[in-house]
């Protein structure tokens, strides 16, 4: 009891660490913007005093483009701000936020250089957010060779608008990438030349979230991602369905050889298999090896959350309904099979009513293969009865659970 009286004693007479910590990274934030002649991100500056005023630790730093800068005034640069993590060494930032800026080769080259840092200097960030910013093809590449060397677990580039050959410099860093599990590329400027690419790079790295709403992927785009995870999905299924019953004469139907296309499936399925970690001889086990179970991270071609809305997926491209037929088949595949999808986003796509009773099927056909439930959005631009069907069959949302049991009670 005493002990705990004079530790008490001590934390109201003493400031917190953390707020020595901020208020010294505050001060070396500042003393970095006079230095390279650059202004005071005011929302920095903002959260840091917020943090400290609360006595809580800082993880998120955003850095805004004020709407109105006055005329004379000295532009904001991300450089000082990762001069001063640098500087005090700060670990316990999370997420760095960057909108809206016209981003320099020196500012990408500093940001690079913290990215790949490991050891004493590592990069304490695991998201990165860089929201309609712009860069030039030195700077995208710099940053794709850093991303093989990053710690990040989400990258955001929503709203930059990137040509075939800037999103290639971005994916090339991405292969075989064991770290990162959620790319957001909305609004990106993404054309069919780029889903096959997207499902190459799903296939060979850990990524298990997909953001790509609001780009123009259409059928036969969303057709190249898709391909490799629905002819994975189905190849798991018929080899469980093997294992557990192998004397059962009636299979569930899978896609025709004609429709795999030419995706290298057999070199996917071997290096993808589930991650299997081997147990310690003797009946002792040490305390640190369930951590690190939990820290590995299983890659392989499949997706738990996608998110195609606003992809100009409607039949409509080069080959019209042929391309909207395959995509239906594929889709339907993957959703029937699938145990790891848990998501998926079709919004604002004019798929029409044979593709979404296709979809009410695949989703029935879920249900009785016992798979975990699909929550899946489409547009209503089909029937009632339909889009009804749809709906009751997908997962409710949270808001509506939540909804549900207020009012029982």
């Amino acid at each position: 009891m005493p002990r705990e009286k004079q530790e008490k004693r001590k934390t109201k007479g003493a400031p917190l660490p953390i707020v020595s910590t901020l208020q010294k990274f505050l001060k070396t934030y500042e003393k970095r913007c006079v230095q390279t002649q650059t202004s005071v991100c005011p929302a920095i500056k903002r959260d840091l005093k917020a943090s400290i005023n609360h006595e809580r630790i800082l993880r998120k730093f955003v850095l805004v483009r004020p709407d109105d800068s006055p005329p004379g005034i000295l532009p904001i640069s991300l450089e000082p701000l990762l001069m001063t993590v640098q500087d005090e060494c700060y670990m316990l930032g999370r997420e760095i936020c960057i909108w809206g800026f016209q981003l320099s080769n020196q500012e990408m080259a500093r940001l690079a250089l913290l990215l790949e840092s490991k050891g004493h200097t590592r990069c304490p960030f695991t998201t990165l957010e860089l929201v309609d910013c712009k860069m030039d093809p030195w700077s995208l590449g710099r940053l794709g060779q850093a991303l093989r060397l990053s710690s990040l677990h989400v990258l955001v580039l929503d709203y930059c608008k990137f040509t075939h050959e800037e999103i290639e410099s971005i994916l090339s860093g991405l292969e075989n990438n064991q770290r990162l599990q959620s790319l957001s590329l909305r609004y990106c400027g993404l054309g069919p030349q780029n889903g096959p690419r997207l499902g190459f790079i799903v296939c060979h790295s850990a990524i298990r979230e997909l953001h790509l709403g609001g780009n123009y992927l259409q059928c036969s785009g969303a057709l190249g991602l898709l391909r490799p995870l629905a002819e994975y999905a189905e190849m798991e299924a018929k080899d469980q369905l093997a294992t557990s019953s192998p004397d059962t004469r009636n299979p569930p139907q899978l896609l025709q050889a004609s429709q795999r296309g030419s995706s290298p499936l057999n070199q996917i399925t071997e290096s993808s298999r589930a991650v299997t970690v081997k147990p310690t001889s003797g009946k002792k086990r040490k305390k640190g090896i369930k951590k690190k179970i939990k820290d590995l991270i299983e890659t392989g071609p499949w997706l738990v959350k996608l998110y195609l809305a606003d992809n100009g997926i409607d039949g409509k491209g080069k080959e019209g309904e042929n391309d909207l037929l395959e995509f239906t088949q594929i889709l339907t595949c993957l959703i029937k099979y699938s145990a790891h999808l848990e998501e998926i986003d079709l919004g604002n796509n004019a798929l029409g009513e044979k593709a979404a009773v296709d979809l009410l099927e695949a989703l029935r056909a879920r249900k009785t293969g016992k798979l975990p439930v699909l929550k899946i959005t489409v547009t209503p631009q089909i029937s009632s009865d339909t889009f009804r069907s749809i709906w009751k069959n997908s997962k409710k949302s949270s808001i509506t659970l939540k909804k549900k049991k207020k009012a029982k009670n």
